[in-house]
């Protein structure tokens, strides 16, 4: 690790934490609020069609399809609103943790190349959200072919289908708080290896639902280019599922 370098705290010290916090919280739940639409169609759909019988799910699994094409437009301006917030709070904070450094280190902070990184995130949320009914609609399949080879009741099988709404809405919820916090850290990264960055320090939220693996990083120096190998994934701090890690990136002295 390099003795000169500063660290920057784009964090959450004091008041500057229950900021980050609230903000990040309130992009995630602005999110979701518009993720749980999509859930919540899905279970209309559903439940307008029925289940009486097998092969009902042919038209479940159809008008699905049908729906997931039906939103892209709508998904890429929910999407775009995301990307967009997250961008903004990302570089307030930035600025306001480089306050204190030269005005040539901030503006080469301003010019990152994040345009690219939102393009990147907007294309995937689109992905994302449309894969909700899509989703829902293998599964129909799915538990409807699981019926014909095991021999289950219709009555057991429907009942598994009119449930797609709720399994959507949990995937909607979880795909909004890990999206939120992704794509916070793909513009991090972005900023910092723009100015130089080759390492940041590992940050926990510092509760109780810090998952252990993620709870031993604490305080560790990540190499950006090696990212660490936790519970079978590989990732930086802040792009694990349901994971509110950030990462503080260490700046060379200038």
């Amino acid at each position: 690790m390099c003795l000169n370098c500063r660290r920057l705290t784009l964090d959450r010290a004091g008041p500057a934490e229950r900021q980050a916090f609230a903000q990040a919280r309130r992009a995630e739940i602005g999110y979701a609020r518009q993720l749980r639409k999509v859930a919540r169609a899905i279970d209309d759909i559903v439940r307008g069609l029925g289940f009486n019988e097998l092969g009902a799910e042919v038209l479940i699994t159809a008008a699905l399809n049908r729906y997931a094409a039906l939103i892209e437009p709508w998904a890429g301006a929910v999407g775009r609103s995301m990307v967009t917030e997250v961008a903004a709070r990302n570089e307030q904070a930035w600025m306001r943790a480089a306050a204190q450094m030269s005005e040539s280190l901030r503006q080469e902070i301003r010019r990152a190349p994040t345009g690219a990184v939102m393009r990147e995130k907007l294309t995937e949320q689109v992905g994302l959200i449309t894969s909700l009914p899509r989703d829902a609609a293998a599964r129909a399949q799915k538990i409807a072919l699981e019926a014909r080879t095991s021999g289950i009741r219709a009555e057991a099988v429907g009942a598994k289908i009119m449930r797609l709404g709720e399994v959507s809405e949990a995937r909607a919820n979880t795909i909004a708080r890990t999206e939120v916090s992704r794509t916070a850290t793909a513009l991090t990264e972005a900023r910092a290896l723009h100015i130089g960055s080759e390492e940041y320090v590992w940050r926990t939220s510092k509760d109780t639902d810090v998952r252990p693996s993620h709870r031993a990083m604490e305080g560790k120096v990540v190499r950006w280019d090696s990212p660490p190998v936790l519970d079978r994934m590989t990732g930086h701090a802040g792009s694990f599922p349901n994971c509110r890690c950030y990462p503080e990136a260490i700046i060379p002295a200038r």
